[in-house]
């Protein structure tokens, strides 16, 4: 077997109208659909603005008494990274909309082939905001994938 790419990714959230807001408002995916039913529980998919696929993401609603993530070590999603560009002056307009829609900002990398911020969902979930910086080829090193981390200043 090979795989051949990461399809898509399903994240249950407690509240559908909320998450669907964050993540085509706020990130700026497409929603390619949304249904009510016949599905067994309320879902909406998206798809990058360069529809490389029929959805990357699914959200599924489980409504508001679902089990928060546990903090700390856990087995399970540690988070997801999404590509925004390929210079530090579109991560810094990544950074003035998620200031715009209030949404914190939990810290900010530098791994030397690429430039990340990391922020949650409403849910918990960590999503990992990155570029990857020009000029670094770790195809023809890849010991710079393992780089020590250090603090990013934008």
């Amino acid at each position: 077997m090979e795989i051949k790419e990461l399809g898509h990714l399903v994240l249950y959230v407690r509240n559908l109208d909320r998450s669907r807001h964050f993540y085509k408002n706020v990130l700026g995916w497409r929603e390619v659909m949304e249904s009510d039913s016949p599905l067994p529980a309320p879902v909406a998919a998206f798809s990058s603005p360069s529809q490389r696929t029929h959805h990357e993401l699914l959200l599924i609603e489980v409504g508001e008494t679902a089990s928060s993530l546990p903090q700390g070590r856990r087995v399970g999603l540690y988070h997801f990274g999404l590509k925004v560009g390929d210079s530090d002056d579109e991560l810094r307009e990544v950074r003035d909309t998620l200031i715009a829609h209030h949404v914190p900002i939990r810290g900010a990398s530098d791994h030397t082939v690429t430039h990340s911020l990391y922020i949650e969902d409403p849910d918990g979930n960590e999503i990992e905001l990155f570029i990857d910086v020009p000029g670094v080829d770790w195809r023809s090193d890849e010991t710079l994938i393992a780089s020590p981390i250090r603090p990013l200043v934008l």
